[in-house]
């Protein structure tokens, strides 16, 4: 997984509470092509919003308009990520190429598949979302916003810093660029060394099944 320890660009603002899963990547997507990438999911990216019935693009639509449409930023509403458990929610977002969403919460399993594909989910009171809103839609998209991972810390257009907070091993997973699998080999000595001292004191429960099956019957 690439790594992510800053992001800085355009931050499109999409503040609408409750925003789910099924409107991020709406069950019609899941069919449209056995292609698993990132960038297949991206372009499902909210499209009943998006896209009108014969896929042509809703000009209405703000990740559908100029500079909006090169967002490596969200600004969104409460409860963002709401809904089902899909992962492709989280991919979707990864392949139209945000980077970082900044809400006032989240829908937990969301949040947690966001670190899982390299996207950090960072929770920032409203009022403070909608003061970067207002600055990004005062210069008309183009001022930049920066999400800095290894300081916790977001910078508006008008250099306003906030802070917030992620746990360490999704905020490690990130820095690093690890998946949870590659996370875990990182503990590979420690868990080889429980192992040892955990087989010496219940050896029962290393037996293979014809082992088991053999004292069974002995």
């Amino acid at each position: 997984m690439e790594k992510l320890l800053q992001v800085s660009g355009i931050a499109a603002p999409l503040l609408i509470d409750n925003v789910d899963t099924d409107q991020l990547s709406p069950g019609t997507e899941l069919f449209r092509s056995a292609d698993d990438s990132y960038e297949r999911w991206g372009a499902g990216l909210f499209a009943g919003w998006r896209y009108h019935s014969d896929r042509i693009p809703n000009d209405s639509f703000i990740l559908n308009r100029e500079p909006w449409n090169k967002a490596v930023i969200l600004l969104a509403g409460n409860n963002f990520g709401c809904g089902s458990s899909r992962e492709w929610a989280a991919k979707a977002i990864r392949g139209f190429g945000i980077r970082a969403i900044l809400a006032p919460s989240f829908g937990g399993i969301f949040f947690n598949n966001c670190f899982r594909h390299g996207v950090l989910a960072a929770v920032l009171s409203a009022d403070d979302i909608f003061r970067i809103a207002d600055q990004v839609t005062r210069s008309n998209g183009h001022g930049s916003v920066r999400v800095d991972v290894t300081s916790n810390t977001v910078t508006s257009p008008d250099g306003d810093v906030f802070h917030f907070e992620t746990s360490e091993l999704p905020r490690r997973m990130l820095l690093e660029g690890l998946e949870e699998i590659q996370l875990t080999a990182t503990y590979n000595h420690e868990i080889a060394t429980f192992r040892t001292v955990h087989r010496t004191k219940r050896p029962w429960a290393y037996l293979t099944t014809l082992q088991g099956e053999f004292h069974k019957n002995s």
